[in-house]
């Protein structure tokens, strides 16, 4: 074996501890959310029940999802199969459960239909089926057929659970005018995480990596994360990386620093950031107000004022400026051009703004770290109120029925 042999071994670990690409799929790397595993498994151990998952992308509910079945065993606990599909916008009703057969080992030919998929179950042990990404199945005759399966599942207490994922308008959008479904469906939000949940993440990973962190590189990293997981394997990732690099077995804030550059330039979210802020002045603000609207205060939905910037953007631009001064890059960042990179609700002088995709507000906050637009001080100064601003402490998630 030559001596570059455990090295390479040591970045091997390190990438299967941390995997920013990919939902965990086994329980021992998955972390914190127990308040939610309870509520899950309580819906699981009932017949004629089924869950519907949701909340923003990027929180984990997929990986949730993957693991639902290895939390569920156990000596005094039935056996339970767990298979997945995920939707895609051209699905039909048929096409979706095709998948879910084929994973079960079902065969059936011909269209299919609520009770074909109640008769089918009813033949089977008790299985955990997951419907991934139902925002995505853009067919209204595909949703309603979805309700009637649960309705009749539950109505004859088959002993199979589904459980739907998505964001809170796609499971608005199942339910629709089928309310009547709503006592065999748990609704459960899914938010962001917290940040000692972040931690419990990077601490996991780390032992499966065979390497420690300092508790003020975890500390770090779990802040940077803004609550979404995929930002604790990213940073836990690139900052393992440069320690197996460097022959060294402990995570440093130093090395978290050092690991934000490279985490940024490699993303996916690099070309959308640059379309969003792209300009031929090298002065322009950009960059700048798209970081104030990452850094401003939000609900629990995720939407900030335009007056919510003011602060923030004095900070990052150290002037004060009106919002006149930016409202023109509002704007723009909701056209194409620009990617969309926001969307807006409300109404002309009381609009709302949030992130088209969540997972763009961490990027944006690592990128200004990155290219010097903020300090780590200046970024706990404008963080330091955790509350929402007073315009937005009203604004609360629509109620799905």
């Amino acid at each position: 074996m030559t001596d570059l042999a455990p090295k390479v071994q040591r970045i091997a670990r390190v990438a299967r501890a941390f995997t920013p690409g990919a939902p965990i799929d086994t329980l021992d790397l998955f972390a914190g959310r127990f308040p939610l595993i309870n509520d899950v498994i309580s819906v699981l151990a009932q017949k004629g029940k089924h869950v519907a998952l949701y909340g923003e992308r990027g929180v984990g509910k997929t990986s949730l999802a993957n693991v639902l079945a290895e939390m569920f065993s156990g000596p005094d606990l039935p056996e339970l199969r767990s298979v997945g599909v995920n939707c895609a916008t051209d699905d039909t009703f048929t096409s979706l459960w095709r998948g879910v057969f084929r994973k079960l080992g079902i065969d059936h030919d011909g269209a299919l239909g609520p009770e074909d998929i109640r008769f089918a179950l009813e033949e089977i042990p008790p299985a955990i089926i997951v419907i991934d990404e139902l925002d995505r199945l853009d067919n209204d005759e595909a949703l309603t057929l979805l309700s009637d399966t649960i309705k009749t599942l539950s109505d004859h207490s088959v002993s199979s659970t589904l459980v739907l994922v998505g964001v809170a308008q796609s499971i608005g959008d199942l339910i629709g005018e089928h309310q009547s479904i709503g006592r065999s469906l748990e609704q459960i939000e899914m938010p962001r995480m917290s940040r000692r949940e972040l931690a419990e993440i990077i601490e996991k990973g780390c032992a499966k990596a065979d390497i420690t962190a300092r508790p003020e590189a975890v500390a770090k990293m779990a802040y940077l994360s803004e609550g979404l997981p995929h930002y604790a394997h990213l940073l836990g990732l690139n900052a393992g990386q440069r320690v197996v690099q460097d022959d060294r077995t402990e995570i440093t804030v130093s090395d978290v620093n050092a690991a934000i550059p490279s985490a940024i330039a490699k993303h996916t979210l690099k070309s959308e950031f640059l379309r969003a802020t792209r300009s031929t002045r090298p002065d322009n603000l950009y960059p700048k107000v798209l970081l104030a609207c990452a850094l401003a205060g939000k609900n629990q939905l995720g939407y900030f004022s335009a007056g919510a910037i003011r602060k923030p953007l004095a900070v990052v631009t150290g002037r004060p400026l009106d919002i006149p001064a930016f409202a023109r890059h509002l704007k723009q960042f909701l056209e194409p051009e620009r990617g969309a990179i926001l969307q807006r609700d409300g109404e002309p002088r009381n609009y709302f703004y949030r992130f088209s995709d969540p997972i763009m507000q961490p990027y944006v906050i690592l990128n200004g770290l990155s290219e010097g637009l903020i300090t780590d001080e200046q970024l706990q100064e404008v963080q330091g109120q955790d509350a929402p601003p007073e315009e937005l402490r009203d604004v609360t998630p629509p109620k799905l029925f």
